[in-house]
């Protein structure tokens, strides 16, 4: 691969070392070659949502290094568009409440509210935001369950009649991404959350020019 520019810092002077290596003269940064031809590419496939196991295959890595890697990336994403929608000039005119359940939950008779996972989205600037609540409190009795989740059943429909957003199609387009994962548990859902709204909002070429800045800060 012909690099001509530090991934680092974008200096063009740079001094040919052994073994494939290069050193910036200006951060004095040392990288391999190989392993950023590497890395470049697992962004790419990251950002054409190819699944770890796949481009595991397909470098011929270990599938542990491209997991890590992946997560890496979501966790990276995830500050990201913190930061970006604490800097931007919100305009929360449309919002929606949206309850995730688990291919496991959607598949029983009966489901519960309280079992999902509670998220709202909020439409600004022609982007996505999403913020993930906690889970809905129990009341005491099982008859104040039942009033309180109809109530946020009809709010529910309530509010997606009420905004005409991108946001309903942001949902579809969640639920479908996260059906390709067996499971995702609860400790890592927010990062998969924020994976979704990353590539929701940014076109693919969009994606891995902005991943390539966080992962070579």
């Amino acid at each position: 691969m012909n690099i001509t520019t530090c991934p680092f810092c974008n200096n063009k002077r740079l001094y040919d070392l052994q073994d494939d290596y290069k050193k910036c003269a200006s951060c004095k940064r040392k990288f391999s070659l190989k392993k950023y031809d590497t890395d470049i590419t697992i962004i790419k496939l990251f950002c054409n949502s190819i699944n770890a196991n796949r481009c595991a295959k397909l470098l011929n890595v270990n599938y542990r290094t491209v997991q890590n890697r992946y997560m890496l990336f979501r966790k990276l994403i995830a500050i990201y568009l913190e930061e970006e929608y604490q800097s931007s000039i919100k305009d929360n005119s449309s919002y929606e409440e949206y309850y995730y359940f688990t291919n496991r939950q959607k598949k029983k008779k009966k489901r519960s509210l309280y079992d999902a996972i509670n998220i709202i989205g909020f439409y600004s600037n022609k982007k996505v935001y999403t913020l993930l609540m906690p889970r809905l409190p129990k009341y005491n009795t099982l008859e104040d369950n039942k009033t309180f989740e109809n109530y946020l059943k009809w709010h529910r429909i309530f509010s997606k009649n009420s905004y005409s957003t991108p946001l309903h199609i942001f949902w579809k387009y969640l639920d479908e991404n996260l059906k390709k994962y067996k499971g995702v548990d609860d400790e890592n859902f927010f990062y998969y959350l924020k994976e979704c709204e990353f590539k929701f909002n940014y076109l693919q070429n969009k994606q891995i020019e902005i991943l390539k800045k966080l992962y070579f800060k």
